[in-house]
């Protein structure tokens, strides 16, 4: 009959079957989910979850990754802004309270697209004498009312699943700029390949936003953390600051570390 959970008080045993069920479901909506979410998900253990996982990759429904689950093919798949604003919201809000942190008055920024960049920019608007460029129509209207920041887009042809301008035009006008920090994100991070998208027009322009700042500040809550998708944006070595959710997988977090990424976590209990 497979694995049951151990069962704790008002639960009833949860056998393998229905388990795994419920983790095709879960990543199936999700598109990508961390170990530790699934096992909270389905209130098994990590080892136990650890084991559906090979199970279900073995009969082709899913892929295994460190940290987590994808669906096959999930290397090149690009949720739309919708899908990923309902992943992580709470961790979301934590890591944009946090990185505001790192922004100071005066300061010329980039900010890449993203719901957690979004949030960040929310924040910025008390700021005084702020220049930011950035090629998110969401980070653009989250300032257009801040009277003392200075907000330039850059052009570029428009990306509705991101809501976003992308392209050769995109990267040619952050040619030749410089900045004090990139505030970007992305589908995945490892400390392998470092940051990455499942798009390539997309990892263009996250690579010009880079390049134009003196450090780069990479926002990824845990889902993303150990994830891996199809186009690297930012090498771990070119990452100077993360941050991140206390549910993002600590032995990720130790090896970006050692790679010289300094860590900032945000608390969200």
């Amino acid at each position: 009959m497979g694995d049951t959970q151990a069962p704790g008080e008002g639960r009833r045993p949860v056998f393998a079957a229905e388990r795994r069920q419920r983790i095709i479901e879960l990543v199936r909506a999700n598109g990508a989910v961390s170990l530790r979410e699934l096992a909270q998900a389905v209130r098994s253990s990590e080892v136990t979850v650890r084991r559906d996982l090979r199970a279900l990759e073995a009969e082709g429904l899913l892929n295994r990754h460190h940290g987590g689950a994808t669906l096959p093919g999930e290397l090149s798949r690009e949720p739309t802004h919708s899908q990923k604003s309902q992943v992580a919201s709470a961790e979301k809000i934590a890591i944009a309270d946090l990185a505001a942190s790192l922004v100071e008055d005066g300061d010329a920024i980039v900010i890449g697209p993203g719901t957690t960049t979004q949030e960040l920019a929310r924040r910025l608007t008390r700021y005084n004498e702020l220049a930011v460029v950035t090629n998110s129509l969401l980070v653009a209207q989250a300032l257009a009312g801040a009277a003392r920041i200075e907000v330039v887009m850059t052009g570029g042809t428009l990306r509705g699943p991101i809501l976003a301008l992308v392209g050769t035009a995109a990267e040619h006008s952050l040619a030749g700029l410089r900045v004090r920090r990139a505030f970007i994100s992305g589908n995945g991070l490892t400390a392998e390949r470092g940051l990455s998208t499942p798009n390539m027009q997309v990892a263009g322009v996250d690579r010009a936003l880079a390049e134009a700042a003196e450090e780069v500040v990479v926002l990824a809550d845990h889902t993303k953390i150990g994830v891996d998708t199809m186009v690297q944006t930012v090498p771990p070595d070119r990452i100077d600051h993360l941050v991140t959710d206390e549910g993002a997988p600590r032995d990720v977090l130790d090896e970006l570390a050692a790679r010289g990424v300094r860590l900032h976590i945000a608390p969200t209990g």
